[in-house]
């Protein structure tokens, strides 16, 4: 494994990170809404997964979904239930006053490793990504070094988004709107969990 092929995998992972999924709108709604300490765990949670599914494909998991499918199938429905059972809530409590809404940082913890759970998808691509830039038959100490700088990365993605999301300001925005915002996130969420029920 060489440095470029390493930076390259960085670039996509970058570019896959800033574009709009039910991730990023997870990290997002928990740090407007639950603070600083709550964004930063759902990070944690997102990333921990995240690295999870790179090990999964840099081991040949994908060659496992394709031997039982039936795994992949179960697995995909789940995650797709998980998003819309949060979008549901999101919608049915959308016009509830936010007070100093608390969440513990194992629950926030958990709901971001349940959100990147619930999407094999991510192996998937990880997978693709993976058999595109590295070469084959790398060893522990090479999969353990492109595990560990994709967990980073994500952490510290979802650390400063949740450092600059839970501020005063972006806090007291959110509140203004935030019928209408956890609306919109109900629907994105509900559209992500559709999709990932339908899609093959």
């Amino acid at each position: 494994m060489t440095i470029e092929s390493l930076l390259a995998f960085n670039a996509i992972l970058i570019a896959a990170l800033l574009s709009p999924g039910a991730a990023f709108l997870i990290s997002v709604r928990m740090s407007v809404s639950a603070g600083r300490a709550a964004g930063v765990a759902t990070g944690l949670g997102l990333a921990s997964m995240a690295a999870l599914w790179t090990t999964a494909a840099l081991l040949g998991l994908g060659g496992l979904f394709a031997l039982f499918p039936w795994a992949y199938t179960a697995l995909k429905t789940g995650g797709a239930l998980y998003l819309i059972w949060i979008a549901v809530q999101t919608w049915r409590h959308a016009r509830d006053p936010l007070g100093d809404v608390t969440v513990p940082r194992g629950r926030a913890f958990l709901a971001g490793f349940l959100v990147n759970l619930g999407n094999p998808k991510s192996m998937l691509f990880a997978g693709a990504i993976i058999v595109v830039i590295f070469p084959k038959g790398l060893d522990a100490a090479n999969i353990a070094l492109i595990v560990a700088n994709h967990f980073v990365l994500e952490t510290l993605f979802y650390t400063a988004c949740a450092l600059l999301l839970s501020s005063g300001p972006a806090r007291a925005r959110y509140l203004s709107a935030k019928p209408v915002l956890d609306r919109i996130a109900a629907m994105a969420l509900g559209g992500f969990g559709l999709k990932l029920l339908t899609g093959k």
